[in-house]
């Protein structure tokens, strides 16, 4: 009898549709780019890698310019981290603004319109 699921990846392995697709460090900050739809279900990647940078890094940039969408977990995530170091979150879009706006926490998050402005930033 054969199965019609694929094989699962190999460990060690990046799913093709990661939330986490970079990590890197720029003018002093440490970098976290994500994309897609960040929810219960997908954002225990980011949360690693948010938390890891918050741990070891003064300030921690989230570039959203790839979030699509995201949810309490994910809006969760940030005010811990925000709790921990400085986080920039870098080009939002309209549906993430909205959902820090609708939660009150625009006031206490720093976003900027772009990574580069991030990056910039006094600290």
């Amino acid at each position: 009898m054969s199965s019609s699921s694929p094989p699962p990846p190999h460990p060690g392995s990046v799913p093709a549709r990661a939330p986490v697709t970079a990590e890197f460090e720029s003018h002093g900050c440490w970098v976290v780019r994500a994309r897609g739809d960040l929810d219960s279900d997908t954002v225990d990647p980011l949360f690693l890698a948010m938390w890891e940078a918050a741990a070891s890094h003064e300030v921690v940039v989230l570039d959203a310019a790839d979030v699509t969408f995201a949810d309490s977990s994910f809006l969760s995530l940030l005010i811990q981290v925000h709790q921990q170091t400085k986080l920039r979150i870098a080009a939002p879009g309209t549906a993430m603004r909205r959902l820090l706006t609708t939660a009150g926490v625009d006031h206490l998050l720093d976003c900027y319109s772009t990574l580069d402005e991030a990056l910039a930033a006094p600290r």
